[in-house]
């Protein structure tokens, strides 16, 4: 039996995609497979093998941090990336490594980092460049999803 209302999640711990129905996401489900949570509030690390999957299966918005580890700005706005990420466990948050991930950074365009690439339904629906503090990268997230 399929269930109208529910979201696909894609497992940020072994790529498996969930079925969950909507009334259940803030029971905090866990993935059928591997029975990790769904929704853990940190951010996963994007690569070429699963990127894909997870800006297009997934039925929730995802906020990927475009960065490099030699990038200064970078560094200073991966605590306040990882703060938001658990005080909004509702949205996907990743991190994509340009320097090891060069396909994907050349895929999406980008052309400084850090760079927030806001996806819902595998779409790209906004984009801001430049270092935020955690509280303002929640504020640009929920205006982003707002607007649309």
């Amino acid at each position: 039996m399929t269930t109208p209302d529910a979201r696909h999640l894609v497992c940020p711990h072994c790529d498996a995609i969930n079925r969950v129905p909507a009334a259940r996401l803030r029971d905090q489900p866990n993935c059928g497979q591997c029975h990790q949570p769904l929704l853990h509030g940190k951010p996963l690390k994007l690569t070429v093998d699963n990127a894909e999957r997870h800006l297009t299966r997934n039925d929730i918005p995802v906020l990927v941090d475009f960065w490099a580890p030699w990038c200064g700005p970078c560094q200073m706005m991966g605590p306040a990336f990882d703060q938001a990420a658990a005080a909004l466990p509702q949205l996907r948050f990743a991190k994509i490594d340009t320097q090891t991930e060069t396909t994907l950074g050349q895929r999406f365009n980008i052309r400084s980092i850090p760079t927030l690439v806001l996806f819902v339904n595998g779409r790209e629906v906004k984009r801001q460049a430049g270092a935020m503090d955690a509280a303002s990268i929640q504020r640009w997230v929920m205006a982003a999803l707002h607007q649309g």
